[in-house]
């Protein structure tokens, strides 16, 4: 179907429909792409253009950043931001505007958002950029569909030589100096650290910093030179059932951390691995949700501004640590300053913190108490993967609503207001 008869079929439903909202590929961890009803853009999957010369890609909302990376990494070009799995669509990254282990360094993925074509409530297909109707460029970016569906967008890749990262590993053994560790950093591209969120005391923060940059094909060894731009194909495995709701354990997830910050036995290690293993970790597992057991698992992750940022991390992880409910892909990461521009964008100056829980009876309290944490210290909740936090905390975002575009997440929070 082409794109033109495409764009009149979803003007229809959007004419003909109230309280409707685009989803991407659904991998929000909340409800923020459920709604009255949804509009899918899957379909939505073309490539319009490529420009080798200069590193610029358009393609239609619904194409997946792996799909893009399929096309671009083996001409010598890189997504200049990607979040931690590469199954989310365009659409999605833009309306969440996605940030990864480089925003101190980079920002967020508006930076290099060029333009997009946005479908508005009354079915009017509008361009949007940094020239041409700007208000509405920059409600949409991280304003979660709430301006309307993205239906093509062109953005900038980055130049790379290869399919690598540098990386060094390096272990911390508490906050203060994971935190230091951070710091001394600041010059690399990404940087990112797994934290045991399970410690107390004098061990609280334990973790291990990854930092890494794009490698040179000098930099290479013999063996990975020869297709620096290809990567062999890998076995996936598949997790085949869900997990018995015991298996996952304030002592199960104890040992797990201890198990992964002892497998790295020296103090640094340096190497070179591919990007999928250094930016997509999880996405080489399929499944991999099902070892939460049916009862699911929530997504909570919050900043703390900078100057505040290691007494605030030191209380979330206290509490995390008191409570027993602990995550074992708990994940920090530093954001550089705040674009001003993208208002609705959630990173700003500080340390962010993601964790995974198992849905049980005491979660909502834990939540509760880390939102009241993050409040007290300035912070913020992102919005894309909330799924239970108090509306107090969230509703930075209401001033994007129209009265057509209406999620459930945004309907629960606009009604505690």
């Amino acid at each position: 179907m082409k794109s033109e008869d495409s764009f009149k079929k979803i003007k229809e439903f959007v004419v003909n429909n109230n309280e409707v909202i685009a989803r991407g590929n659904g991998r929000c961890y909340g409800d923020a792409s459920l709604g009255e009803h949804i509009f899918s853009t899957k379909k939505l999957n073309k490539f319009i253009s490529f420009d080798r010369l200069n590193g610029i890609i358009e393609c239609e909302s619904g194409v997946l950043l792996s799909e893009v990376l399929e096309i671009s990494v083996p001409q010598g070009y890189f997504l200049y931001v990607t979040p931690g799995t590469k199954f989310v669509s365009v659409g999605g990254a833009i309306a969440s505007d996605v940030h990864g282990k480089n925003h101190h360094a980079e920002g967020c993925f508006s930076e290099y958002v060029i333009e997009f074509k946005l479908m508005t409530e009354n079915g009017e297909i509008i361009t949007c950029s940094r020239e041409e109707n700007i208000e509405k460029f920059w409600a949409t970016i991280g304003g979660m569909g709430l301006t309307g569906i993205i239906l093509t967008a062109k953005f900038k890749l980055k130049n790379i030589e290869s399919a690598y990262i540098r990386q060094e590993s390096i272990k911390a053994e508490n906050l203060d100096e994971i935190f230091k560790l951070f710091d001394e950093s600041e010059n690399w591209t990404y940087t990112v650290a797994w934290i045991d969120c399970l410690q107390k005391g004098k061990d609280i923060g334990r973790s291990i910093l990854m930092r890494g940059e794009h490698a040179f094909q000098h930099e290479l060894p013999q063996n990975l030179k020869e297709k620096s731009l290809r990567l062999k194909k890998k076995f996936e495995p598949t997790v085949p059932f869900y997990f018995p709701g015991f298996v996952l354990n304030a002592l199960t997830v104890k040992i797990f951390n201890l198990l992964y910050y002892k497998k790295q036995s020296k103090k640094e290690v340096k190497n070179f691995i591919d990007y999928e293993t250094f930016f997509y970790p999880l996405d080489a597992i399929h499944e991999w949700n099902r070892i939460y057991g049916k009862s699911g698992f929530i997504q909570y992750q919050m900043v703390i501004p900078k100057e505040t940022g290691k007494e605030g991390m030191k209380k979330i992880l206290e509490t995390i640590a008191n409570s027993g409910n602990g995550s074992f892909l708990a994940v920090l990461k530093l954001f550089g300053k705040h674009n001003p521009e993208a208002y609705n964008s959630f990173p700003v100056e500080g340390y962010t913190l993601a964790l995974d829980f198992k849905v049980n009876s005491k979660l909502k309290k834990l939540v509760d108490q880390l939102d009241q944490i993050v409040q007290e210290f300035g912070g913020r909740i992102y919005l894309t993967k909330d799924s239970m936090s108090r509306s107090s905390l969230t509703n930075y975002l209401k001033n994007t609503q129209s009265s057509k575009f209406v999620s459930l997440q945004h309907k629960r929070i606009l009604n505690n207001i």
